[in-house]
């Protein structure tokens, strides 16, 4: 998976790209166990020093810079809405569509829904069939870019976002292939729709999040709603260093750890 991050306003552009290997496991939407074993033995209980540490690395910071700063907190400060195109079928929008509604109930003081069309969208998911994956990438992005990101990432699903001067992100694009196992289906448009809404940064030190290469989930798990929940507090501010944000987020996780807590019928 790759994603990319561009600045617009005063002509300044910026492309970061980072990149999660995607598991290939066979998983059909009749055996859900495979989700469901992750859940169980899924790591629920956090100290203050892994959320923040977790926080960090993801939210600053890229896997494969290009250009242009990354040393902001980066967000939507509007409301997002989703717009699908692409391939038609109706197994993956209907989980598409369920994803985004899962995220929208697990992260607190945002607003994240379907549109009815495309202007209506600050978020384009384009679904394409594997062999068709390159050539949608050098239609979004020009051959060139597209050839340097086949070449450094071999990504199979990808998610970019444009920001402008005050790192308030204004339009993120995702791809994602149809023509996958459901578990990795599932897998991509999870990391990729909440990679395009801010912790862009992949880390191969923090073992419990899915923006590690290592680490496929299938689902919203615990720590990463801590992370986004973190994220979209409205004491995190758009453009905010890191110094700036380590000075409130011992307040913050006070309420991201309440808020997740309850949503998961957590005791600690």
């Amino acid at each position: 998976m790759a994603r990319i991050e561009t600045w617009t306003r005063d002509a300044i552009t910026a492309t970061v790209l980072c990149l999660m290997a995607a598991l290939s496991i066979s998983l059909c939407r009749a055996e859900p166990s495979i989700v469901a074993q992750k859940q169980r033995a899924e790591k629920k209980s956090f100290t203050d020093a892994q959320l923040v540490e977790g926080f960090l690395k993801t939210s600053f910071g890229a896997e494969f810079q290009l250009a242009g700063r990354v040393d902001r907190i980066r967000k939507y400060v509007k409301p997002v809405r989703i717009f699908i195109e692409g391939s038609q079928r109706a197994d993956r929008r209907k989980q598409l569509a369920d994803v985004v509604a899962d995220i929208g109930r697990r992260i607190a003081h945002f607003d994240i829904a379907m549109a009815n069309d495309r202007e209506g969208a600050n978020v384009v998911v384009t679904l394409v069939r594997e062999r068709n994956f390159q050539r949608t990438l050098a239609s979004m992005y020009g051959d060139e870019r597209a050839s340097e990101i086949k070449k450094s990432l071999d990504p199979e699903c990808l998610s970019g976002f444009t920001k402008n001067e005050h790192f308030e992100i204004e339009h993120s694009e995702v791809i994602l292939a149809v023509d996958t196992s459901d578990f990795t289906f599932l897998d991509c448009a999870y990391e990729e729709l909440l990679q395009s809404l801010g912790p862009i940064n992949d880390t191969s030190s923090v073992p419990w999040t899915m923006f590690n290469d290592q680490v496929q989930m299938g689902y919203f798990d615990v720590f990463d709603q801590y992370l986004l929940n973190m994220l979209y507090d409205p004491r995190v501010k758009a453009g905010m260093t890191i110094d700036e944000t380590k000075a409130i987020l011992p307040e913050v996780l006070v309420t991201a750890r309440a808020f997740v807590r309850q949503l998961n019928g957590l005791t600690r």
